[in-house]
């Protein structure tokens, strides 16, 4: 058998409960235009986007309102025409709660875009191409929000052997992708010939989990006379997670502290190949995505949203909230955050809004000692050893927790969601991580001191000696004193005699 065809199955894993029927049964719905867009300048991983705009400017859709700034960047579009009422900090949604910058807009209800225009991806330059992408804002949108530009770049890598897209959608509750699948598979394809097109990859294979029969059809027919393989896989948790993804149909396992394409990989999710067709084809920037609003809401589905629509309106646009809503999770129930308020806005990150009851969440148990069942060894698919992680987080030993290969743990859940003593496993994790990158920073910070300081003594040094040579140099030159001659006798010497001699 080719192994192309086969699977090779990932450590651990779970089979979860699906709530995939709640909302993948209605088309994808237009997102209603907002009186007001609060457009995070920050929606992706890297360096936030430079503001391009102040309070009164006039924009249209499309417009470039945030400048990437720095290669791990990306642009920042208006989402709508209309005015910019502030630039401030705003709350967005993040697990802190924290406010961050952004533009806010007023719309004018008009819609008036940017002039737009195809482009000629065969006959453009690739770093060209990648610059396109890279200002049309697009990132990578099944949760990460890494810029997609600098994935497209191999540049001093070997060619790639693989080209992934992802369409396994494996989290509880989430359907964007599926509905996109279904309705929009051509425009995915597209979106993924540019991407092969940069890549040149040998092979390209679109993953999709075997419980979307309507989602692997509609892309098997959208792949007919392309040499795109369509793989069906297990219907898995997490199989959407890149690494197991990856595992999963080529068999090639990422290094622990490596990238797929470490491996001769790359992998891109479908809303992203079609927010590259939308670059390509129509010339329109990532102002938009997909987002599924599910749960605890009376008409639960798919809706289009401008990014910088607050979660709210979304809501209502579903019919509003059912009782016995319990919290708001941004992503699914297992590697989503709670949201402090429904007023934050959509970002390009944003691919669901669950309206949890309390029967949709873990009921909070109380935590009890370790009992070193191993069930977390089991199903954790990064095939870790989560319980000596753990031990290691909790007594601050994270130089131990890092030789178990911390950073390994892509944070799934699954152990948690095990665990009989309802140890909160996947919160120690985090601790141990963010406490180990701030004493990075502080070291950082503390060497960066160091090097200014020793800058500034060598500093000091050159100027002293430079002012030292400058004085040396104004200093008058001083003649050399020469004795006077003294008479000497000798042969034939002449003696003068004075009148006092005799």
């Amino acid at each position: 058998m080719n192994a192309l065809k086969r699977l090779f199955p990932f450590h651990g894993g779970l089979k979860t409960v699906r709530h995939k029927a709640e909302s993948n049964q209605s088309p994808i719905q237009p997102g209603a235009l907002p009186r007001q867009l609060t457009v995070p300048l920050r929606q992706h991983i890297g360096a936030i986007a430079k503001p391009l705009v102040q309070p009164g400017d006039r924009v249209l859709k499309g417009q470039m309102i945030g400048q990437a700034d720095g290669y791990i960047s990306a642009a920042i579009h208006a989402p709508t025409s209309g005015i910019v009422a502030a630039v401030e900090s705003r709350h967005v949604p993040h697990p802190s709660g924290l406010p961050d910058l952004c533009v806010v807009i007023d719309s004018d209800g008009e819609e008036r875009w940017i002039d737009r225009e195809p482009v000629d991806y065969r006959h453009r330059h690739p770093s060209e191409l990648r610059n396109i992408l890279r200002n049309a804002g697009i990132v990578g949108l099944g949760g990460a929000g890494f810029p997609s530009a600098v994935k497209l770049n191999l540049s001093g890598s070997d060619d790639l052997e693989t080209l992934i897209l992802n369409g396994a959608e494996c989290e509880p509750w989430i359907t964007c992708d599926d509905r996109l699948m279904r309705e929009r598979a051509a425009g995915i394809v597209a979106g993924l010939r540019v991407m092969a097109h940069l890549l040149k990859p040998r092979d390209v294979l679109i993953g999709i989990e075997e419980d979307k029969p309507e989602a692997i059809a509609a892309m098997s027919e959208a792949c007919a006379g392309t040499d795109y393989q369509v793989r069906p896989i297990p219907t898995r948790y997490p199989s959407g997670s890149v690494k197991q993804l990856v595992k999963l149909l080529t068999g090639k396992e990422t290094p622990v502290e490596g990238l797929p394409v470490d491996v001769g990989v790359q992998c891109f999710n479908v809303a992203t190949a079609y927010a590259v067709h939308r670059v390509v084809d129509h010339g329109e920037p990532l102002i938009s995505r997909v987002v599924t609003v599910t749960g605890q809401v009376k008409q639960p589905g798919n809706i289009e949203a401008l990014l910088g629509t607050a979660f709210a309106d979304l809501v209502e646009q579903c019919g509003g909230y059912r009782e016995g809503v319990e919290r708001l999770i941004m992503g699914g129930p297992m590697m989503g955050f709670a949201l402090h308020s429904d007023e934050v806005p959509v970002t390009k990150a944003a691919n669901c809004i669950l309206a949890a009851s309390a029967a949709e969440l873990t009921p909070e148990q109380p935590v009890m000692p370790c009992i070193r069942c191993s069930a977390c060894v089991e199903v954790c698919p990064a095939d870790l050893l989560p319980q000596q992680l753990y031990w290691h987080a909790r007594a601050r030993e994270f130089d131990k927790a890092q030789d178990h290969h911390l950073f390994s743990c892509i944070e799934c859940g699954c152990c948690s969601y095990v665990c009989p003593s309802h140890i909160p496993l996947v919160q120690y994790y985090r601790y141990a991580k963010n406490e180990i990158w701030a004493q990075e920073k502080e070291k950082q910070k503390a060497e960066l001191a160091r090097q200014r300081h020793q800058a500034r003594v060598e500093r000091l040094e050159r100027e002293k000696q430079e002012r030292e040579a400058k004085l040396r140099q104004k200093a008058p030159a001083k003649a050399p004193l020469s004795p006077s001659p003294s008479p000497t006798r000798g042969e034939g010497s002449t003696v003068v005699v004075s009148d006092r001699d005799g």
